[in-house]
């Protein structure tokens, strides 16, 4: 009962925030700061009361740990939203994010000396191959969309690559944090939420570096068309709607991972992700109708192909379809 319930939560609030989020950006393409800081607040309050009760409860890992994995969380965070700015197309974005299995492999080997089997490095060269092709498809979109001038196609694509760039710092940034994070809880436990609390309530000051941005896209929001809310009968600003659902469905995806991590394998974990990812992905491209050639389909399909792989998901299911049989000649 606990694994349907985390998996449905998984699908409907991680689907759901990513509609909501192309909603908000789809009218505002600069508002990834806004969001960040509406999820992070929202967070940090729920684990204010329910985590640490108010603050009574003391942390489990020591507190200078936290400030060094906050630091890389809230670089991550903004740069992730901020990346949207930049002429990122929402399909594009969740595909560069998949990619998070490359980074996280190569920083392995350099950083814990981790040495891996074959099938794990054909699976990384999958995904490689299949974010490559995807980013140098919708560079030549940007390249068409703005064939008015070369002056102006060249600064579009100068735009467009800041984006790739910032995209591929929050990629290895991830891992690194991903890293760290391995290596503080083989320290001192799993302790991942007050790690969720304590990594959305510290950098809630760093938003003030961002705050001019925050105030104005909340002028953007406030002028936006009013909307009738349903059940409860308020009038709202439609953008102020939209930006509640995407915090409540963020609230719902995170806590559906969490569940699942305490119920099922990593394997189960990585696998629900990436088919929510997959679904997302596209919902994303039939009901906005984002631009997506056969090569983008082409690029999807391996990226997908290699992040089963990687996750031995085929060999796992051999080993389930024949798993009785195995048993009782072991047993012999």
């Amino acid at each position: 009962m606990g694994t349907a319930f985390a998996i449905c939560l998984v699908f409907i609030g991680c689907c759901s925030n990513v509609v909501s989020l192309e909603l908000l950006v789809r009218e505002f393409p600069g508002c990834g700061n806004i969001v960040t800081f509406a999820q992070f607040v929202f967070i940090a309050l729920e684990g204010f009361i329910f985590e640490t009760n108010f603050g009574r409860k003391k942390p489990a890992i020591p507190m200078s740990n936290y400030v060094i994995m906050v630091t890389m969380f809230f670089t991550i965070s903004v740069i992730n939203n901020y990346a949207l700015n930049f002429n990122i197309a929402m399909p594009l974005h969740m595909i560069f994010r998949s990619g998070s299995l490359i980074a996280n492999m190569i920083l392995g080997i350099i950083i814990l000396k981790k040495r891996y089997s074959v099938s794990k490095y054909l699976s990384i060269a999958l995904v490689s191959a299949g974010i490559f092709i995807c980013t140098i498809m919708s560079a030549r979109q940007v390249n068409v969309a703005n064939e008015g001038s070369e002056e102006q196609g060249f600064s579009a694509l100068m735009h467009w690559l800041v984006g790739i760039a910032m995209l591929t710092f929050a990629l290895v940034m991830s891992a690194r944090m991903g890293i760290f994070q391995e290596t503080l809880y083989k320290k001192y436990g799993k302790h991942s939420k007050e790690a969720l609390f304590y990594n959305h309530c510290l950098p809630l000051p760093g938003f003030l570096l961002l705050s001019t941005n925050i105030y104005n896209h909340a002028i953007y929001f406030n002028q936006s068309t009013p909307v009738v809310v349903p059940v409860v009968g308020l009038t709202m600003p439609i953008m102020w709607v939209y930006l509640i659902i995407n915090v409540i469905t963020q609230y719902v995806c995170i806590r559906g991972v969490f569940i699942l991590t305490t119920e099922c394998a990593s394997l189960t974990v990585t696998l629900v992700v990436t088919l929510r990812k997959f679904l997302s992905l596209i919902f994303s491209i039939l009901y906005f109708q984002n631009p997506f050639t056969a090569w983008h389909w082409v690029g999807t399909a391996v990226v997908f192909l290699g992040t089963l792989l990687y996750t031995e998901v085929w060999s796992s299911v051999q080993a389930a379809l024949r798993g009785p049989g195995v048993k009782e000649k072991k047993a012999e």
